[in-house]
């Protein structure tokens, strides 16, 4: 099993940064993509930014230019920091990974898909 930590969430005033942080764990061979996704009250869980194993990253256009998506594949870590925050990015922030896990099964090494979710950390900034 693959647990995802989050930390770094908490109450800002408009204009100002947060950064987030999540700390991947468990029998894993290797992490493929990691990512922020966050759900605000009332509204679906949407995408916010991913990064791949390369370093390639994409962003939702509400956040271009304002959040940054980072990563340290020896800690297993992803990172979000989030400049020039709105009140309408408030809601709970959530880490996603997904690759692969590995387990000696029988005395042979078995590889295994996996997809991860944090619990969440909640963001609220205010107006």
């Amino acid at each position: 099993q693959v647990q995802l930590v989050e930390s770094g969430g908490g109450l800002v005033q408009a204009g100002r940064s947060l950064r987030l942080s999540c700390a991947a764990s468990g029998s894993i061979f290797s992490i493929n993509a990691m990512g922020w996704y966050r759900q605000a009250p009332g509204k679906q869980r949407e995408l916010v930014a991913t990064i791949t194993s390369g370093g390639t990253t994409s962003y939702a256009d509400s956040v271009k230019g304002r959040f940054t998506i980072s990563r340290d594949n020896a800690k297993k870590t992803v990172s979000l920091q989030m400049n020039s925050l709105r009140p309408e990015d408030t809601a709970v922030y959530y880490c996603h990974a997904d690759g692969l896990t590995t387990a000696q099964v029988l005395g042979v090494t078995r590889l295994d898909p996996f997809g991860s979710w944090g619990q969440g950390t909640q963001v609220t900034v205010s107006a």
